[in-house]
């Protein structure tokens, strides 16, 4: 018996539905124990602005942006992260990305796993004005 996980990212289902884009929580699938794992993949003008933002209450959050430029909103700070760029969030910070650019951005998200997702995340409307 093995004490390690395999999976490729087709062994994580898209959460986004419809949304353009794909978004695959890799935790389950690896059965992790501490660390949440999150990639994603966004298409040009796709995210936050113009919608909500978020934050949690425990969570940190660490962004790995590994292809195209993201641009971020935490707190009153609007700032881009280029691929090779890694930001990271405290809990309790609003937050909200956005791709302006003309390609896809691809991002790894990690954090802490929650213990009680829903009561973790909460989300502000009008947070990032178009």
């Amino acid at each position: 018996m093995s004490d390690y996980t395999v999976i490729g990212l087709d062994d994580a289902p898209d959460v986004l539905g419809d949304y353009p884009g794909e978004m695959r929580f890799l935790t389950g699938p690896l059965a992790a124990e501490q660390a949440a794992l999150t990639w994603r993949r966004m298409p040009p003008d796709t995210g936050g602005r113009g919608s909500y933002g978020h934050r949690h209450r425990t969570q940190e959050e660490l962004y790995l942006v590994v292809e195209g430029t993201l641009t971020f909103k935490v707190g009153d700070d609007v700032f881009e992260a280029p691929a090779g760029t890694a930001v990271r969030v405290p809990p309790r910070t609003l937050r909200s990305v956005h791709n302006d650019g003309d390609a896809d951005v691809v991002l790894v998200i990690v954090s802490k796993i929650a213990d009680d997702y829903d009561g973790e995340v909460e989300t502000q409307d009008g947070f990032w004005p178009s």
